[in-house]
């Protein structure tokens, strides 16, 4: 299955909800954001994670392979009056000076990266002491929920390869498997957090958040992700009925720090 999420752009600018105040509220109680901070957004897509932080203060640098995403993301940041610096650029290879940031985070797209170069390009990118967040901000399916339908409609539609997401995540949310992928980058004092929380979409809303998930519309060719959505559309007003719905997430997020010397640790 051949994944391009530049192809929905559009959907996802307007329809994919960003990560929740609370997650970066989280960050600044654990003394990982604060004004002047210099951070590096990996995979940043249309800078969701990026507006949170320069919100906070911080030296933004956002970093993507997929130009049209990063253009999505500067008109949402002008629109918004921040000040990000945008890049062409993949996680693994940033192009990026060593040593030059305090924070480097990547919010729902750890699953798509070579994870053991990314990792390795983090250790290289921070300062002693400095820290990497991997976070998710994960739909949660449950029997008989607006998830779990529309997923079965999903594969329906596609019933390609599982996405990465799903594969790590189990469907959970959670994501054991990157631990491990600090620490074999050299990376210390692990630790974790996680929440779960409503986020309300209006029927529209959820039919364009699907068409920007990665078997829809960064997928499928235009006439079927169209069949697919009017499919939805009538799964919605025939079982979901309620508008807005109230949609089941988890955020979860790992945090690791880079000690004195990680060299020699992140080439083994």
């Amino acid at each position: 299955m051949q994944i391009d999420f530049g192809r929905t752009a559009d959907d996802y600018v307007k329809h994919r909800a960003g990560f929740p105040e609370r997650f970066f509220q989280r960050l600044a109680a654990e003394g990982i954001l604060r004004p002047g901070l210099r951070a590096v957004d990996l995979g940043s897509g249309t800078g969701t994670v990026a507006r949170g932080l320069a919100r906070y203060g911080c030296q933004v640098t956002a970093l993507d392979i997929s130009a049209s995403m990063l253009d999505g993301a500067r008109q949402l940041a002008t629109r918004e009056g921040l000040s990000i610096d945008f890049r062409l650029a993949p996680a693994e290879h940033t192009g990026l000076p060593a040593g030059s940031a305090e924070l480097v985070i990547a919010g729902q797209c750890w699953h798509w990266f070579d994870r053991d170069a990314a990792a390795r390009e983090a250790a290289r990118l921070l300062v002693p002491g400095g820290r990497l967040v991997i976070a998710h901000f994960d739909w949660v399916p449950l029997p008989g929920n607006v998830i779990e339908a529309t997923e079965s409609l999903i594969d329906e539609a596609n019933p390609g390869p599982v996405p990465p997401y799903v594969r790590f995540g189990h469907g959970s949310g959670l994501y054991p498997a990157w631990f491990r992928d600090a620490a074999v980058a050299g990376f210390v004092q692990l630790e974790s957090f996680s929440f779960d929380l409503a986020v309300p979409y209006t029927h529209e809303a959820w039919r364009g958040r699907v068409r920007a998930s990665a078997k829809i519309g960064a997928s499928l060719p235009p006439e079927q992700v169209a069949r697919f959505d009017g499919a939805l559309g009538s799964l919605l007003a025939e079982r979901f009925p309620q508008n807005p719905l109230a949609v089941p997430h988890r955020v979860f997020a790992v945090i690791a720090t880079r000690p004195a010397a990680v060299e020699q640790l992140a080439k083994s």
